[in-house]
């Protein structure tokens, strides 16, 4: 039986068995150890690189945490991983797990709001704005800042109520709603002009349509991040280990 990789760390690889272990390309492999994402590899006499799995396990940790986080975010954070203490790294691989899952309960609570601004047109003036926030409260809720629900209304996503003697805004359960689907579709990548359209249709059959396949499209791709996360954790674990092994006599 082929001895695991696992516990063959310290056996030499060429870049062509890093390369085919991991599933990146030769080049690939080099290019992301120049950039510092995986341990500079040994040499031998001749000048030839001597990777060991432990290489095989940054690489695909490193396709997990992009395909979770994104490349440049991966690139940050594998490194870090590498030379972080065991609990240090478990509190980092767990703040993205909890990040995913936010996202995931603001795409839910998008579909909820969606829901809710088609049944609404049923209901009372009064039962629309019961629940109003001020916009430090709405901005706390969807995690963004104030700035950022002005910037919304001056783009034509979003239209506060307002108290005239202050002109403070407050925002009615319509008002919240809509917030809601816009902050879910922005944090997906939408553009301004794509979410205004959307916004402007909403209570139109295809506007809804609409909304709700983009919003089925966000949770799958946050579920297809989470599980990449997931395979990366045993890959993740090895190099954290490894790094905290002392060195060979």
């Amino acid at each position: 039986m082929d001895e695991p990789l696992v516990l063959a760390h310290r056996r030499p690889l060429r870049t062509a068995d890093v390369a085919r272990e991991s599933g990146y390309s030769p080049q690939q492999v080099r290019d992301l150890e120049r950039l510092g994402v995986i341990p500079a590899a040994a040499r031998s006499g001749n000048g030839y690189r001597c990777y060991t799995s432990v290489h095989v396990h940054a690489l695909r940790a490193y396709r997990g945490l992009a395909a979770a986080a994104g490349p440049v975010a991966a690139r940050r954070m594998l490194p870090e991983l590498r030379t972080a203490t065991i609990t240090e790294a478990a509190s980092a691989v767990s703040a993205l797990h909890a990040r995913l899952a936010r996202e995931r309960d603001e795409a839910l609570r998008a579909q909820e709001a969606l829901q809710a601004v088609q049944a609404e047109a049923g209901t009372s003036a009064s039962e629309r704005t019961g629940d109003a926030m001020t916009i430090t409260e709405l901005a706390g809720a969807l995690g963004v800042r104030p700035s950022t629900l002005r910037f919304w209304e001056q783009e034509g996503l979003l239209m506060p109520e307002r108290v005239t003697s202050l002109r403070a805004r407050r925002y009615g359960l319509p008002a919240i709603r809509t917030a809601r689907i816009v902050a879910a579709l922005r944090s997906a990548g939408y553009g301004i002009p794509s979410v205004r359209d959307i916004v402007g249709s909403l209570h139109g059959l295809a506007g809804s349509e609409e909304a709700r396949r983009l919003l089925r499209q966000r949770l799958d791709r946050i579920a297809t991040r989470s599980v990449a996360l997931l395979r990366a954790g045993s890959d993740l674990a090895a190099v954290v280990v490894a790094e905290q092994e002392p060195p060979v006599a």
